[in-house]
C-alpha cells in the first residue's frame, strides 16, 4: 500500500475540525486525521507493506523547465523560493506527521527533485505483487494496471468510502485504460496543474482520439496525414499544439526510476521508538487517534 501522503493530510486538514488541538492549543487536526486514515486503511485492507510517499519537491524544476506554467497558481504570492501555498495552520503540522510516522516505524520516503507521485511510480514499477495506491489525485490513475494488480483507492467520502479504481472502472468512466490515462491527461490539460492542453480537446474528445488512433504519437501522426478523418479544426489545433505536446507527456507521466534510499516497507507491529512516540503523543495530544492506530497495527 502506497500513500500519497500530502494528498491525504490535506484531506484530513480540511475534513477534520480544527478544534482538535494540542495541550498548548495548536491545531493537530491534520496529524490526527491522517493517523485515523491510516488506521482505517490498515484495518480494512490489511496490507503487508505500507509506505508513506512524500513530496521532496512538490514542483520539480525539470517539470517547470518543460512547462513554465506547471503548478504556478499554487505558489504562494509572498512565498520565497517557489514555496507551495499551504494553510498557515497546516504547515506546522507536517513536521509532526513526519516525526510520528518515523517513531511508529512506518516507512516515509521522498526523493530530492521529485514529487510523491514519482516515488509512487517507482515503487509500483519495482513491485512484484499487488499494489494499492491511496490518493485523492486522479493523475495516479495512469498507474492502474489490471495485469499487475495495481489499483488506486480514491476517496469518495473519507477512508470508509473508497473507489477501487481498476481498468474496468476507468474504461467505464473515462473511456481509456490506465496505460492510456496520461495521454488523455496531456491532451485535455489540467488547469489545477497549470497544463493548458490542446485547444478544443476535452476529456471525452481526448478519449475518442486515443481509442481511434491508439496513443498520442498516433494522434499527432493523424494530424499530419491529410487523408485521416480528423476535422480541419481539430487537425489545426493538434498541429498548433506541437510545442506543448512535445513536452507534456514527460511532465504528465510519473517517473518510474527515481533514486530511493534504503528502507523497510514492512508494516510495523510495534513502534520503532516507543519512548519518542509517547513523548510526541503527550506533547501534541494525539490521544485516541494514535491509540486506535497502535491497536490496529498490533492486532492486524
Amino acid at each position: 500500500m502506497l500513500l500519497d501522503s500530502a494528498s491525504l493530510y490535506f484531506r484530513a486538514y480540511f475534513g477534520v475540525p480544527d478544534t482538535l488541538r494540542s495541550p498548548q492549543g495548536e491545531p493537530v487536526n491534520a496529524v490526527r486525521g491522517l493517523l485515523d486514515f491510516i488506521a482505517r486503511l490498515v484495518h480494512d485492507h490489511r496490507p503487508d507493506q505500507l509506505v508513506a510517499c512524500m513530496d521532496a519537491d512538490w514542483r520539480p524544476q525539470w517539470r517547470v523547465d518543460l512547462i513554465p506554467t506547471y503548478k504556478t497558481h499554487r505558489v504562494a504570492e509572498a512565498a520565497v523560493d517557489g514555496e507551495e501555498e499551504v494553510p498557515d495552520t497546516l504547515a506546522p503540522q507536517v513536521p509532526v506527521i513526519e516525526q510520528v510516522l518515523d517513531a511508529l516505524g512506518i516507512a516515509r520516503i521522498g526523493s530530492p527533485g521529485y514529487e510523491a507521485d514519482d516515488v509512487i511510480g517507482t515503487l509500483t514499477a519495482r513491485a512484484t505483487g499487488p499494489v494499492q495506491i491511496v490518493t485523492g489525485d486522479r493523475d495516479l490513475f495512469q498507474l492502474v494496471d489490471d495485469a499487475r494488480a495495481v489499483t488506486v483507492l480514491y476517496p469518495v467520502k473519507g477512508m470508509g468510502n473508497l473507489q477501487v479504481t481498476d481498468d474496468a472502472l476507468l474504461l467505464e468512466k473515462y473511456g481509456v485504460r490506465g496505460s492510456q490515462y496520461a495521454d488523455m491527461a496531456a491532451l485535455r490539460g489540467d488547469p489545477s496543474d497549470g497544463l493548458p492542453g490542446v485547444k478544443g480537446i476535452g476529456e471525452k474528445t481526448a478519449a475518442q482520439l486515443i481509442n481511434e488512433y491508439g496513443d498520442l504519437p498516433g494522434i499527432r501522426a493523424a494530424a499530419l496525414d491529410i487523408g485521416s478523418r480528423l476535422t480541419p479544426a481539430r487537425r489545426r489545433n493538434i498541429v498548433e499544439g506541437a510545442a506543448y505536446l512535445d513536452v507534456a507527456p514527460k511532465v504528465v507521466r510519473v517517473a518510474d526510476d527515481v533514486p530511493l534510499p534504503a528502507f523497510d516497507p514492512t508494516l510495523p507491529d510495534e513502534p520503532a521508538d516507543p519512548m519518542l512516540l509517547e513523548d510526541l503523543s503527550t506533547r501534541w495530544g494525539l490521544g485516541t487517534s494514535l491509540d486506535r492506530l497502535l491497536h490496529t497495527l498490533t492486532t492486524t
